[in-house]
């Protein structure tokens, strides 16, 4: 399974960005798709995560500002960003992963970079 993320860029701070991720090759099932970031110098986070049921969850520092979503008909997670911060500059990245019989996959966007001027 291959990972493809798109919508980084360049932004102000206040503004806003839509961060697309779609999977391809060998899906049977994708549960749990989401997003991670990681700054220079910092340790890979958790963004936010959703469940094939649509169940979600956020990190603390980006509650009321992100939103993340999926289309699984279309196997592609996105993560809507707004009222973005300096501090969220980052190169973020998506995973997803999957069940297969008993064994458990997990899979990895190849990044995107995200950077906020302030």
């Amino acid at each position: 399974v291959q990972l493809q993320a798109s919508g980084g860029g360049l932004v102000q701070a206040g503004g806003s960005l839509r961060l697309s991720c779609a999977a391809s090759g060998r899906i049977f099932s994708l549960n749990v798709m989401g997003w991670y970031r990681q700054a220079p110098g910092k340790q890979r986070e958790l963004v936010a995560y959703i469940t094939s049921g649509g169940s979600t969850d956020y990190a603390d520092s980006v509650k009321g500002r992100f939103t993340i979503s999926r289309d699984n008909a279309k196997n592609t997670v996105y993560l809507q960003m707004n009222s973005l911060k300096a501090e969220d500059t980052a190169v973020y990245y998506c995973h997803a992963n999957q069940v297969v019989v008993i064994t458990k996959y997990d899979y990895w966007g190849q990044g995107t970079q995200v950077t906020v001027s302030s």
